[in-house]
């Protein structure tokens, strides 16, 4: 297990308030936590700011459950700059469920109860993003459909060619400089699933209770419509797929 102390050695600066404004973190910054055994994982700042969450009734491929709407997020944080890959995953877990084998591939096969147990052992305060957090993350600023050229930024069916999935951080970033966050594989979020509201919110946590998870991004066997960055995807927290992994998000105390 990697301890919060450890943490504060190997991300210089720690994750604590600046007292100096112009060492706080800018949109992109990255931080590197040290998992040990070689192993690395680099996170990058997104900073608090507003966004329209949803999409507006007429991007194609849209779903009814876009509804769109302001969101708030109130206090910045650090989200993994690449998808938690089967290195990082055997390293903390000590085993690796994935059907497509590799240590730089994102790790998939995993259910959303997985990845809460990965997140504790890693250490205390990681968690996976809120769907806002990563809706947000993922636009960086932008109001499109996808957060760029999306055969640039992502792994994604087009045809039967290629159905696997492909090492982390081989295509384009996002402008706030994160990897894959269209394609490749679907990221599991921390919300249970609820429709969203027809008013503006500040930070958004889903429903108290229910039966399916939120995950979010596309993945290598879905067409470009589910890549879309309001594209919502739900299942059951013990549904395990070969296209469904994670990335994993950090509110540093005092941001």
């Amino acid at each position: 297990m990697v301890l919060l102390a450890g943490l504060l050695l190997f991300l210089p600066g720690g994750w604590g308030r600046s007292s100096n404004a112009a060492d706080a973190p800018k949109p992109g910054d990255v931080k590197t936590l040290d998992l040990g055994g070689g192993v690395k994982m680099d996170f990058v700042w997104c900073p608090p700011g507003e966004f329209l969450m949803g999409s507006p009734a007429s991007e194609t491929g849209r779903k009814d459950d876009e509804l769109q709407h302001r969101v708030t997020i109130s206090r910045g944080f650090y989200l993994g700059k690449y998808e938690v890959t089967q290195a990082q995953w055997e390293r903390v877990m000590g085993s690796n469920p994935s059907k497509f084998k590799g240590a730089d591939l994102p790790v998939e096969s995993v259910s959303w109860d997985d990845c809460q147990e990965f997140c504790r052992k890693v250490m205390n305060g990681m968690r996976m993003p809120t769907e806002a957090e990563w809706e947000y993350a993922c636009r960086a600023g932008t109001d499109s459909a996808w957060a760029g050229d999306l055969d640039q930024m992502a792994w994604y069916y087009k045809d039967d060619n290629d159905r696997k999935t492909h090492p982390v951080g081989q295509k384009s970033p996002n402008a706030w400089g994160l990897y894959d966050m269209h394609g490749n594989v679907y990221e599991w979020c921390a919300d249970w699933y609820e429709d969203y509201p027809n008013n503006a919110v500040a930070d958004p946590q889903g429903a108290p209770s229910g039966w399916t998870r939120m995950s979010r991004g596309g993945g290598w066997s879905y067409s470009a419509g589910f890549c879309r960055s309001a594209f919502r995807y739900r299942a059951s927290p013990v549904f395990r797929g070969n296209s469904l992994g994670l990335r994993v998000a950090f509110t540093p105390s005092g941001k």
